[in-house]
């Protein structure tokens, strides 16, 4: 692992065959998005290889560490990668976010006359803004009907994840003080509030759809709802594999009161998914 103080990581062979399976996947995508059905089985066969190879990839990084083989310099580049990609993932949802504003705050108030560029009015001279947008300026875009009210499924599955982050911290500090049957009874709790959380999203979408007219196609508004409300229902569900993952460490006996980064990474990703939700639930249903 180590010579002196130089570090050389282990080889592997996982990398590549990421970057493969990714690309595969990207192709697929590209071609189902241009080219519709065709492109469907390359997107899945791209999909099943990614999740193969992380599958297998994470099976190597546990029997590292169980063996032992992780020193200071390993666990540092952990929590430093880590660190990285909660930024990357803050960055990610803040130029969904910062879509958002410009469309409410610029964009909306141009086209009514207003601001510097209050001369987009000529576009559509009897546009009246507001938001929720239920009537697009372009007559040949249909607005949604209604939209949801925050009171209901929204502040329910915001209960559930603000729990959700309560019960992880219970039981991380079960597994700091070594008291695993409530890191095992906590954590299984956190899981089932993760996965009801997507249950309850899954409902919300099929309302909207249904009964609401708030659909992908519903103007901007039902554009960045999905993308907001959606891209972050994804971030929950690998959240709560990720946890499941965990549990099932935990029921393996893995993990110690000082050695236990794997399940703290855990802890970090899922409170952040539930600190977004929280400026989910706020500039996208209530405000």
């Amino acid at each position: 692992m180590s010579g002196g103080s130089y570090y050389v990581p282990t080889s592997s062979k996982w990398p590549i065959f990421g970057s493969l399976a990714l690309g595969v996947m990207m192709a697929g995508t590209g071609t189902w998005l241009v080219h519709g059905p065709v492109g469907t089985p390359v997107m899945l066969i791209g999909l099943v290889a990614i999740l193969t190879v992380m599958g297998f990839w994470f099976r190597d990084v546990i029997r590292e560490s169980m063996a032992g083989r992780n020193d200071a310099q390993m666990d540092r580049s952990y929590r430093w990668g880590m660190g990285w990609f909660i930024f990357s993932e803050v960055m990610f949802f803040a130029a969904f976010f910062g879509a958002l504003f410009y469309v409410r705050n610029l964009a909306l108030p141009w086209l009514d006359g207003d601001g510097a560029k209050g001369v987009a009015a000529l576009l559509w001279p009897d546009f009246t803004a507001s938001w929720p947008l239920l009537n697009p300026p372009d007559t040949s875009i249909k607005g949604p009907e209604h939209v949801l009210d925050p009171w209901k499924l929204p502040l329910l599955n915001t209960v559930l994840l603000v729990s959700s982050s309560i019960t992880l911290t219970i039981a991380h500090d079960g597994l700091k003080k070594g008291a695993r049957a409530r890191t095992r009874l906590w954590l299984l709790i956190t899981v089932l509030l993760g996965t009801t959380f997507v249950s309850v999203q899954g409902y919300e979408y099929y309302e909207a759809y249904h009964h609401l007219g708030l659909t992908l196609q519903a103007g901007i508004y039902g554009s960045t709802f999905f993308m907001l409300t959606g891209f972050h229902g994804l971030h929950v569900i690998i959240g709560t594999i990720i946890l499941f993952a965990m549990l099932m460490r935990v029921l393996r006996g893995h993990f110690s009161a000082e050695h236990h980064f794997g399940f703290e990474a855990a802890a970090w990703y899922w409170h952040f998914v539930d600190a977004v939700w929280i400026g989910l639930f706020l500039f996208v249903y209530v405000l």
